[in-house]
């Protein structure tokens, strides 16, 4: 299980980070930070499959998504008795991402590249990653350690590999199944795992509403194109019970229907109290769709390590939000799952059902985590120097 995720120097979070229970809802007001802390997991997500750089070229470069205040606000700007102002910074400019868990942790430092180093400025160089055991990067506790371009592993004593990794390219991605590094590979695999789902299509053009092709599909897809499929796996080797009491719990009296079209494709119907034919999901309510996805992919038969879910009360009735808290505390004991949303309903439901709640603040010294009130003292971290 992920036990920490920390993140430093992204867009309104300026040091950052966050202990994790298994089941966890993240929360606060407009403005304080929730879609930042989806986006820089997504971030370092995208390290084990070689597309962070990329990622944050698209976004504008990393200029565009560091966090802007001063390197360390003085306390007057903190409480608005003084504006903030520049001054001389002492620590390197950098994005910084990492996480520890009950094996093995990672982390990532992003920074701006050497002037007149490559033509493509929006693309940052990874100055540094690490592979440790245990909850923080210590020299005593790191597997592997990269400096640029060059990568240490630990057997016993440290020794150099005779590769080296391009500024561009994430150790993780480069590395991957090497025998002289089992960790990164292990490492790599368990984030390449990872699931966010962040606001599905439901439009009338939307994937979900077509049928799709008959496959074994225990993932459901991105955008929800392969929802039929997902059912019907579901459906022929997984928890179909739970999948019928998922429904049941949102459209009482309601239940689900899977039939096969004679081109090989699957559809999904919901058939519902009164009506004397099942509704197709071209039929369906944005609410209802959007619900039948949520239970695709919390119902699904490959479990992952991580599941992130953004405000997935999006077009939901606020009388659904008890099912759909069951729905995602049913799949915490096989998936560690992270909740981002600011529904007072599904947050309350959540807490209810055993989940660690995170609430997010913003100040001019970034955003916080803050309960009742008070600032939380937060899990030990640290980041290595360049």
């Amino acid at each position: 299980m992920i036990r920490t995720i920390a993140i430093q120097g992204y867009r309104s979070i300026r040091d950052l980070a966050l202990e994790l229970s298994g089941l966890d809802v993240v929360t606060g007001a407009n403005g304080s930070g929730k879609s930042n802390l989806y986006r820089a997991l997504r971030l370092l997500a995208g390290c084990a499959d070689g597309s962070v750089v990329g990622a944050i070229a698209r976004d504008g470069g990393l200029g565009s998504i560091l966090w802007a205040g001063p390197e360390r606000p003085a306390k007057e700007v903190v409480t608005g008795h003084a504006p903030a102002q520049g001054t001389v910074r002492r620590g390197p400019v950098g994005l910084r991402l990492g996480y520890s868990g009950d094996d093995l942790g990672y982390l990532v430092d992003l920074g701006i590249p050497p002037p007149g180093h490559s033509p493509f400025v929006n693309d940052p160089e990874i100055k540094r990653e690490q592979v440790f055991h245990g909850a923080v990067a210590r020299a005593g506790s790191l597997l592997v350690d990269r400096h640029g371009p060059v990568v240490k592993v630990r057997e016993g004593a440290w020794r150099t590999l005779d590769w080296q990794v391009a500024p561009s390219e994430s150790l993780l991605a480069e590395a991957v199944g090497l025998e002289d590094a089992p960790e990164i590979a292990a490492v790599r695999g368990a984030i390449r795992g990872w699931r966010f789902y962040d606001h599905f299509r439901t439009d009338v053009d939307a994937p979900a509403r077509q049928p799709c092709i008959g496959t074994v599909s225990p993932v459901l897809a991105a955008d929800g194109g392969n929802l039929a499929a997902v059912l019907t796996t579901i459906s022929f080797q997984g928890d179909q019970d739970g999948v019928q009491s998922a429904v049941d719990a949102a459209f009482p009296g309601s239940s689900l229907g899977l039939s096969q079209l004679d081109d090989g494709r699957v559809q999904a119907s919901l058939r519902q109290p009164g009506l004397l034919r099942p509704l197709r999901p071209t039929e369906l309510s944005d609410g209802t769709l959007r619900y039948l996805l949520l239970v695709a992919a919390l119902k699904t038969t490959r479990p992952p390590g991580l599941m992130v879910l953004n405000e997935p009360e999006t077009s939901l009735h606020r009388d659904l939000l008890p099912a759909l808290a069951t729905l995602i505390a049913d799949a915490a004991p096989s998936t560690q799952v992270v909740v981002v949303t600011h529904s007072p309903e599904l947050i309350e439901s959540l807490v209810e059902h055993g989940a660690r709640r995170h609430e997010l603040t913003k100040d001019a010294a970034g955003t916080r985590s803050a309960q009742d009130g008070g600032l939380l003292s937060g899990p030990r971290w640290e980041w290595p120097r360049r």
